[in-house]
């Protein structure tokens, strides 16, 4: 029965915006029947499924379907941006940790991210490096406007209850705290940090207590997944009261990473699938994993088409986690080097970089990430899979 009422909360909250009767019918029965798996919560009266995804009573998924349903735009729908990348924690799968240059400039950051709105994009993540050690953060969210919504990644040093309500009034919607283990010892340690678990749960606390959506970002790890211990890790959040549970596997983007033993199989994808599943139609909390919004049944990967990181030192990748460059937003503006970057990336059915790590040993040369010139090199040897069943459904005729 609560089943039924939230895809009866849903169906309401969807068609209260008119622009969504003018999307064809397949496409309106697929986003029913993909957020009906998750349970609308009402934050501080926004409307969310889950953070992915803006919240449906808001302007930003009122451009979702504007631009991205409607209009078919080209651009990116969602973006990511290292406001640093300095950290003070070292985990082994840091995507970021050998990147480096001259940092952007507030002034160059702002204007990547009005470049990026005006491309389409309507979801927007800040990251790091540690983003809150970015003393203009707060003037940077508030930059973004309230047509796009806001996610912040964190491990939650430099938090202070201040800085947390400052975010919040600028326009942070989402925020995402790093915690990999529910046992102190064991997350310090992959943190390579002392202090990294008490400092997350601290940060969930501050978050929680101003009425923002408070997700925890996970990375978890076969060894994890093999001893079946992600629904101990699962309890572990809902006893926190979290509400939602971000969930990505350890992907192979640095060297350590680079083997088989180290990727998820499809087996393994689609059991955290089912795990989400399970754990959804309970109602304690929210599983997001990212595997299931990308997954082929779903939106599948847009590494690159719907998809774009700029580092912080203005390198514009696929994505976080493909330590590749097409360009620095110091040379062409962002849309120049996307348009570049998108003629090589089709939308495809599966991840982009679980699939093709191997080529980083070949290419990579020690450089993090890859120049521009081998990164065209290696695209010349990548083979995609076929596009999700969303892609397939919103193409172009």
């Amino acid at each position: 029965m609560a089943e039924f009422k939230n895809k009866i909360a849903l169906a309401k909250a969807l068609w209260s915006n008119m622009q969504i009767i003018k999307v064809k019918p397949s496409l309106n029965w697929f986003l029913i029947k993909y957020m009906g798996k998750f349970n609308l919560l009402n934050i501080d009266g926004q409307l969310i499924i889950h953070s992915h995804l803006p919240s449906i009573n808001s302007k930003a998924f009122t451009r979702f379907i504007n631009e991205h349903l409607l209009a078919r735009t080209e651009g990116p729908s969602h973006a990511q941006i290292g406001l640093t990348n300095a950290c003070p924690q070292n985990c082994l799968y840091c995507y970021n940790k050998k990147r480096k240059g001259e940092l952007l400039n507030t002034s160059e950051i702002k204007q990547a991210i009005q470049e990026l709105k005006k491309m389409g994009v309507f979801w927007l993540g800040f990251t790091g490096g540690e983003p809150l050690l970015n003393k203009d953060i707060v003037e940077i969210v508030k930059s973004v406007g309230d047509d796009c919504a806001i996610k912040l990644f964190t491990t939650g040093i430099n938090l202070t209850e201040q800085l947390a309500v400052d975010l919040k009034k600028a326009g942070l919607l989402y925020v995402s705290i790093s915690l990999d283990h529910w046992a102190e010892k064991e997350h310090d340690r992959i943190r390579g940090y002392i202090g990294a678990f008490r400092t997350a749960l601290r940060a969930i606390d501050l978050f929680k207590s101003i009425g923002v959506h408070v997700s925890v970002s996970a990375v978890i790890s076969r060894k994890m997944l093999q001893g079946n211990q992600v629904q101990e890790f699962l309890k572990f959040l809902i006893d926190l009261g979290v509400h939602e549970a971000w969930l990505s596997e350890t992907k192979p983007t640095v060297e350590a990473f680079w083997n088989e033993a180290s990727v998820i199989t499809e087996e393994e994808r689609l059991s955290l699938v089912r795990l989400q599943d399970k754990y959804n139609k309970e109602g304690k909390i929210t599983v997001n994993y990212l595997g299931h919004f990308e997954g082929r049944e779903h939106f599948g990967c847009n590494a690159g088409n719907k998809m774009v990181y700029l580092d912080a030192f203005g390198e514009v990748s696929p994505c976080v986690f493909t330590p590749m460059t097409f360009g620095n937003v110091r040379d062409k503006s962002v849309q120049a080097v996307f348009g570049e970057m998108k003629k090589h990336f089709p939308s495809e059915s599966c991840c982009f970089i679980n699939r093709n790590y191997a080529l980083l040993k070949k290419y990579s040369r020690g450089e993090a990430p890859i120049s521009k010139e081998n990164t065209l090199e290696m695209m010349k040897e990548v083979r995609f899979s076929p596009m999700s069943r969303f892609s397939r459904l919103n193409k172009k005729r």
